[in-house]
């Protein structure tokens, strides 16, 4: 094991510079001692070429213990075929997990639940995935496993509290970095629309981390348009605009123009192309999402340009984004467009 010993004015900061470099040694504890702290790095050599003043210590840090996998936890319990059909990625909202489990280890879905509430204190209840995301309300159908019998959470990312009901309400926790990336891109005083605003992620994290003047939401699931509500008081936001309804009947009504306007409904995005332009006017920055092949994205750009043509817009590509895999080799994407 290797230490470097930073004094405390400068720790913060050459521990940044260690993480960035990947030369941070996340096996073993950072230890405060007296004026000094000790960092566990990878490499003696190139820690003297990221930080040349850098102090090398011959003290032993403690080592961090391990949890084991939920592959390694259920290695002796399963046999090898069945880990081999083992899924052991999940979503975690809150307290809730959500996992996948496939049809052959279906005598087994209670062993693997309770199994995984052991590893993380943290999750509290554990759902299966019993079917797809259906319907107009894009919930998606689950069945409990373990844990407390309870389906409402509450979820923080982006310095934001969401609380919804993961059996009523689409919710994607893997969205997150997409939902900062956005939030980065407004500037002062812009005026924002979410079509499809769920229970209010995109509404929330935009009015609390950026200075838009207004953010602006359209949901037509009555539960989740409830909750949005209910977590624009949770943040103490006073920049919002919530409205309950289908898309296409509440956008004729509004008589507004937006600075942004953001689509993520990828299913089904293309149909409600011609809404989304109505609010739209010269400089505008629309937020495109679609589920696409790889090598196929172009197919949405051309999406887009059929639409502004018909709408008599014209329209200029700023970027697309791969924000998540849907299924194997198709994507989640979105188009960052501008009307020109």
């Amino acid at each position: 094991m290797i230490t470097v010993k930073v004094p405390l004015k400068n720790a913060e900061q050459v521990k940044n510079q260690l993480i960035t470099k990947n030369l941070f040694n996340n096996k073993y504890k950072v230890l405060k001692k007296g004026s000094y702290l000790y960092i566990p790095v990878t490499s003696k050599q190139q820690v003297k070429e990221t930080v040349p003043e850098a102090q090398f210590s011959s003290i032993q840090l403690p080592r961090i213990k391990q949890k084991p996998s939920i592959r390694e936890a259920l290695t002796k319990k399963l046999t090898h075929n069945e880990l081999e059909q083992l899924k052991t990625a999940h979503d975690q909202i809150g307290s809730i997990a959500i996992i996948e489990v496939d049809p052959e280890l279906s005598k087994r879905e209670k062993q693997i639940a309770n199994t995984l509430l052991k590893l993380n204190p943290s999750i509290k209840t554990v759902y299966k995935k019993a079917a797809a995301h259906e319907g107009k309300f894009r919930v998606q159908k689950l069945r409990y496993l373990a844990g407390e019998r309870k389906s409402e959470t509450e979820y923080k990312e982006n310095n934001i509290t969401i609380q919804l009901d993961v059996k009523t309400v689409y919710f994607s926790p893997r969205l997150g970095n997409e939902r900062k990336r956005i939030t980065k891109q407004v500037k002062k005083g812009e005026k924002v629309m979410v079509l499809f605003s769920g229970c209010g992620p995109y509404v929330c994290s935009i009015a609390k981390n950026s200075k838009a003047s207004e953010v602006w939401g359209i949901e037509i699931n009555p539960e989740a348009s409830r909750y949005a509500f209910e977590n624009t008081i949770l943040n103490k936001l006073s920049n919002t605009r919530l409205f309950r309804g289908d898309v296409k009947k509440i956008v004729p009504k509004l008589k507004q123009k937006f600075d942004r306007i953001l689509m993520p409904l990828p299913k089904t995005s293309e149909s409600f192309l011609s809404s989304a332009l109505t609010l739209a006017k010269k400089g505008t920055i629309i937020h495109f999402y679609s589920f696409q092949k790889q090598g196929e994205f172009k197919k949405a750009v051309n999406k887009i340009k059929k639409a502004c043509k018909k709408a008599k817009k014209t329209s200029k590509i700023l970027e697309i984004v791969k924000c998540g895999q849907h299924a194997p080799y198709i994507y989640r994407i979105c188009v960052d467009f501008k009307i020109s």
